[in-house]
């Protein structure tokens, strides 16, 4: 247990959503004091509701887009909408919750002299022509296709981050993001994992987009927010960019093969034309957050699964 003068009060945007109500709920357990903002444009009451009665748990309804006047002392940048349902559905303001929402978390940083963290993605590498990629690839993305909202929003914040590293000598961290699932995910967040596992439960068709030979990996939320956690703590020096997630393959037909299996479904699985722009590979190379965090996954794919489709059966209606 942490003094109260040894706590830190740490910010997180984007507190009430998949990823950053377990952020929220880990920096607790670490005694850490936690002011969560969000706009609820994806994030929800339920992913937090056992946090808000804690004495050291804040809750902020704001956007990102607008300034924020807080006192703190960390701050870990999470808001976005991530899924492509959820970031297609305004492409323009998720592109401004990106940049515009950057600048002001960077502006804040900058006025406390605070460390802060942006949550990055995979997806600015596009659809890679290196496998597995490395932090070092710069990538191979469309800038004006239907994703391009949130790829080339997620590139853009990165350019702002190290500019503000470079020209104000800001304290920063950038984690690229892999997949990831867990409880808490939207059933309707159009995420393949989230999508799969509704479909096999409620004994519906399968729907595994192109010919199912596309990989991912996949990291249970409890690896990735550890490593989220160890990148803010680490030194200095270190600002990333750095992959985080699992580089565990699996094509979709495997994964989709694993959950109507694990979900005891009867479910067929069904093929449909690949999306634009939908990436044949992702997968990261972890070799410097093994090295320099001394990170990696730890949760095997069907442990992960089998309790994301038990918290999915308490939030899914009865057939």
């Amino acid at each position: 247990m942490r003094f109260k003068f040894d706590r830190l009060r740490v910010l997180v945007t984007g507190g009430a959503g998949f990823l950053g109500s377990h952020l929220c709920e880990r920096l607790l357990e670490a005694g850490d004091e936690v002011l969560c903002v969000d706009n609820f444009y994806t994030g929800a009451l339920a992913n937090i509701e056992t946090l808000r009665t804690h004495p050291r748990f804040e809750l902020m309804r704001h956007d990102v887009t607008f300034p924020l006047y807080v006192e703190v002392d960390r701050i870990f940048n999470l808001a976005c909408p991530a899924s492509p349902v959820h970031y297609q559905h305004d492409p323009v303001q998720t592109t401004k919750t990106s940049v515009h929402g950057a600048i002001n978390m960077l502006g804040l940083a900058k006025r406390l002299n605070a460390r802060i963290l942006q949550a990055s993605t995979s997806e600015v590498y596009g659809d890679p022509h290196v496998h597995p990629q490395t932090e070092q690839y710069w990538g191979n993305v469309n800038p004006i296709g239907i994703r391009s909202c949130y790829d080339e929003g997620k590139r853009c914040a990165e350019t702002l981050f190290f500019d503000y590293h470079r020209q104000h000598k800001l304290e920063i961290k950038v984690a690229r993001i892999f997949n990831t699932y867990g409880p808490r995910m939207h059933p309707d967040d159009g995420r393949v994992v989230s999508n799969l596992i509704v479909q096999a439960l409620q004994g519906k068709p399968i729907t595994v987009y192109g010919d199912g030979r596309q990989t991912r990996s996949f990291c249970y939320v409890d690896d990735l927010i550890g490593g989220l956690m160890k990148l803010m703590s680490s030194d200095a020096a270190l600002t990333g960019p750095v992959n985080l997630g699992n580089p565990v393959e699996y094509s979709i037909s495997q994964l989709a093969e694993i959950i109507v299996e694990l979900c005891n479904s009867d479910s067929e699985i069904v093929f449909k034309p690949l999306p634009a722009d939908d990436p044949m590979q992702r997968c990261p190379d972890i070799t410097q957050a093994r090295d320099k965090l001394d990170w990696q996954p730890t949760v095997a794919l069907r442990d992960g699964l089998l309790a994301t489709i038990d918290y999915f059966k308490t939030r899914l209606p009865a057939n």
